[in-house]
């Protein structure tokens, strides 16, 4: 790394190199197209919140409204020339299969976390590296964690599907501010109109099944710990049924308790979409009202937010488990 003299210089031109595209992406970005009447360096954005069809390619072209459908009135075809590019997207029926392109994502994501820890797992020394070191540090501090909820032996045991929850939504987020993601896609008329890959996170369908895996962990083990005791603490109707008044708030706080464990895979799966979701639109929108480098900005906001939906994510079901497990204690 330069330092001295050069190393000045060095930034020094690359501070002025930054402010330089600073005032470029504001110039020539949405806002200051409108306040300074210059031609907009980038076109309007385009958001869809269902996922799009990848593959097939007749089923992307379908719903991406590309097929030119033969015996249209002239007056229609004038219609589609006039508005051609436009590509009015309509989400799948649910009884259609494609795969789309979250869908891309979260295998994209599962193949980077298979090849790290596979990496780190056949590369392993008793000296270990600076990769190694990372890997087990990251599979550390997930143990960690849990341990200081559940116990040593606890978490142990239910580390697998609290470090795949932990590293899948990680991940996901984080390669999601990849370049490619946003220039990668299938064009008309030189506009993308799907993207080939998007982050999973965004889709309403994968938070959907990360909640529900958390919901099955928790039950299991709280039937695993507490047999059909465990659904004591749901229906409390022992009192109810001796003819005590006492009985009927037990069976409301019952009630409650039996209504909140399916209220869990609700807030989980819109807590994390709606997050992704808003990250994405952030960043597609600063891209599109001020280019360059004020979107750096938004990238490590960005990383942060991953960071804490995951650590939310994967924490809460660790807190739940506790609770599920340690039911006859309370």
């Amino acid at each position: 790394m330069p330092t001295g003299a050069l190393g000045k210089k060095l930034l020094l031109f690359t501070g002025i190199g930054l402010v330089f595209l600073l005032l470029a992406g504001f110039v020539f970005g949405a806002v200051g197209s409108a306040m300074l009447g210059t031609d907009q360096f980038l076109d309007k954005p385009e958001i869809h919140l269902p996922p799009q069809p990848i593959f097939p390619s007749s089923t992307r072209d379908e719903h991406l409204g590309l097929v030119h459908v033969e015996g249209e009135s002239s007056g229609k075809s004038g219609e589609a020339a006039e508005g051609k590019g436009e590509g009015h997207f309509s989400p799948l029926g649910a009884t259609e299969f494609a795969v789309t392109n979250t869908l891309l994502s979260s295998w994209f994501t599962t193949i980077v976390l298979i090849l790290i820890f596979v990496t780190a797992a056949r590369r392993r020394s008793v000296i270990p590296g600076r990769f190694q070191g990372f890997v087990e540090s990251m599979i550390e501090g997930v143990l960690g964690f849990s341990a200081a909820v559940l116990g040593a032996e606890m978490a142990r045991r239910t580390f697998p599907i609290v470090a795949t929850i932990f590293f899948f939504v990680l991940f996901n987020a984080w390669l999601a501010l990849l370049p490619f993601y946003q220039f990668l896609g299938f064009t008309v008329d030189g506009e993308i109109k799907a993207h080939l890959i998007r982050s999973a996170g965004t889709d309403i369908n994968m938070p959907l099944a990360l909640a529900l895996v958390s919901f099955v962990f928790v039950e299991y083990w709280g039937f695993r710990a507490g047999s059909f005791g465990y659904l004591k603490k749901f229906f409390q109707l022992g009192k109810l049924f001796r003819g005590k008044p006492a009985g009927l708030i037990d069976a409301f706080v019952g009630f409650l308790e039996l209504t909140s464990e399916f209220v869990r895979v609700i807030s989980f799966t819109f807590r994390l979409f709606g997050n992704m979701t808003a990250g994405e639109i952030l960043v597609v929108m600063i891209t599109f009202l001020v280019p360059f480098v004020a979107t750096q900005f938004v990238f490590g906001l960005e990383l942060l937010v991953g960071l804490i939906q995951a650590v939310i994510f994967a924490g809460l079901t660790v807190v739940f488990l506790s609770v599920a497990t340690t039911h006859d204690e309370h």
